[in-house]
């Protein structure tokens, strides 16, 4: 018997233990069935000491990384924020060096997401991500005293480099401890956070620059990153005193053994399997011997680049002669309405269990803002419509969650394809910028915008692939005898004995 069956066996019991363990008691009244409408469809047949367990992992996870999250996005929109409220001018920054700036973060950001999500496997994520959110405090920090444009060369390269394990190890993180009914929402709820962040940003900025410009001498873009510095550090706290690693291995202090137990349960009947903590040459042949890389690693660039109008709002906005004001407060507003669109994308997903329809179905509608933007109409309240709509078709946090089932059965091809998927984006992103969304060719952009709705065409198709490879490989296992993970939602009204 090789190590991979023997770690096997020893995290995750036989089947009926599953069963013994998710059976318990469980209170059914009014509230339960209200529960499982607005939240979770399963929620009225859990047990109560699952329900409890859920509720821990949704203040302990949710919360950390929520905010963490949010202070990531705060920090890349604080960027384009700062640039276009005085950076440009107190750096004297010209043609394309901000386009630059932007390269080397992107730049380094794809070279790490696949090192540090496999370490992530190796290192426990409360240690490594509260580490890197200190050194992300750092170099925020940094930037604010920048007084050249090399400096900021610099000080991107480093927040690249501690905010690079940030997204790739929440997406696996909460894929370890989240069931197909929950997944999508928890994702959802963390991904508006980034959302929020990037909304909230602009508000501040814009109260900063009122507010605060000329304050001790101080420009209003440098107090922006003085005070995401200090809002930085609470996260990192957090995270290293809550956040509850992996079922395997946690020891958080307010998860009991019984809930340690429930939770490695809760995943063998999801089909999600603990890491072997093997990674070697075998590793890297099983995963890239499967269809998952191939298929999922491409579509993954063509739908991120198809939502990318958003990158260019403040530019547009600051080209078109737009007030200061309003370069951060329109971007901003855009953020909010996309924050209950993608909600409700998740909750829609984890309720219908459909993964292509809450893809597919915001990527068509999509092709209406990447047309407009593509074409460049004249009236520039349909081109600024087209930009405030961008958040609407966001789909990344359905996206993961499906990747995060199409990989349940393999813990280290899960871990290296979210973060090559992130990886293969961030490698387009850190030279397509400089050829078809030069600063100096806006604000028409002339090969940029017929990008995006390219992208976004051929993301459609891409999404639909998946779902045929997907089911082809359902029908091929079901074949061959074997049970796909996936497929079997946990059942709990067979394991679980109504109690009044």
């Amino acid at each position: 018997m090789g190590n991979d069956e023997l770690h096997t066996l020893e995290n995750n019991p036989r089947p009926t233990d599953h069963e013994a363990l998710l059976a318990g008691p469980s209170k059914k009244g009014a509230w339960q069935k209200f529960a499982a409408f607005v939240w979770d469809k399963d929620y009225y047949d859990k047990s109560d000491a699952e329900r409890s367990l859920v509720h821990k992992l949704d203040c302990s996870i949710l919360t950390c990384l929520a905010f963490g999250y949010l202070m990531k996005y705060i920090d890349q929109t604080n960027l384009s924020n700062a640039y276009v409220s005085g950076m440009r001018a107190d750096l004297h920054i010209k043609g394309n060096e901000y386009t630059y700036m932007t390269v080397i973060y992107n730049a380094v950001y794809c070279a790490m997401q696949i090192p540090s999500n496999l370490l992530a496997l190796k290192i426990r994520p409360s240690y490594m991500l509260a580490a890197c959110e200190i050194g992300w405090m750092t170099f925020t920090f940094a930037q604010a005293g920048a007084k050249t444009v090399n400096q900021m060369y610099v000080f991107r390269f480093f927040i690249a480099l501690f905010e690079s394990p940030f997204q790739v190890a929440t997406i696996h993180l909460m894929g370890s401890w989240y069931t197909k009914n929950e997944l999508a929402k928890r994702i959802s709820v963390w991904f508006v956070a980034g959302t929020a962040g990037q909304a909230f940003s602009g508000f501040l900025q814009a109260a900063i620059f009122k507010n605060m410009d000329g304050l001790a001498g101080l420009a209003g873009w440098r107090w922006l990153y003085i005070i995401c510095g200090i809002m930085t550090l609470p996260g990192g706290i957090a995270i290293l005193m809550v956040l509850p690693d992996y079922p395997e291995n946690t020891k958080v202090w307010f998860l009991t053994e019984a809930d340690k137990q429930l939770a490695k349960a809760r995943c063998a009947m999801a089909g999600t399997v603990a890491s072997t903590g093997i990674i070697n040459l075998s590793t890297f042949k099983r995963i890239f011997s499967r269809w998952h890389i191939w298929v999922l690693g491409p579509t993954y660039i063509v739908y991120a680049w198809s939502v990318q109008s958003y990158s260019y709002f403040n530019t547009y906005l600051l080209l078109e002669g737009y007030t200061v004001t309003l370069r951060n407060i329109l971007p901003s507003v855009a953020f909010i309405i996309g924050i209950p669109v993608s909600m409700f994308w998740g909750y829609l997903s984890d309720r219908t269990g459909s993964r292509l329809g809450l893809t597919l179905g915001p990527q068509l509608w999509g092709l209406v803002p990447t047309g407009i933007l593509c074409f460049f109409p004249a009236n520039k309240a349909v081109r600024l419509f087209a930009f405030m709509v961008d958040e609407t078709y966001f789909v990344t946090h359905i996206y993961f969650t499906w990747v995060n089932e199409i990989c349940k059965a393999d813990a280290e091809e899960r871990a290296f394809l979210i973060a090559a998927c992130n990886t293969l984006f961030y490698a387009f992103n850190a030279w397509l910028p400089t050829v078809v969304f030069l600063q100096t060719d806006g604000p028409r952009w002339k090969k940029g915008f017929p990008t995006l709705f390219g992208a976004n065409i051929i993301s459609c198709c891409c999404m639909v692939a998946i779902y045929f490879l997907y089911e082809r490989q359902k029908k091929q296992l079901a074949a061959q005898g074997e049970v796909e993970p996936e497929v079997e939602e946990i059942n709990h009204s067979s394991t679980l004995e109504e109690k009044e």
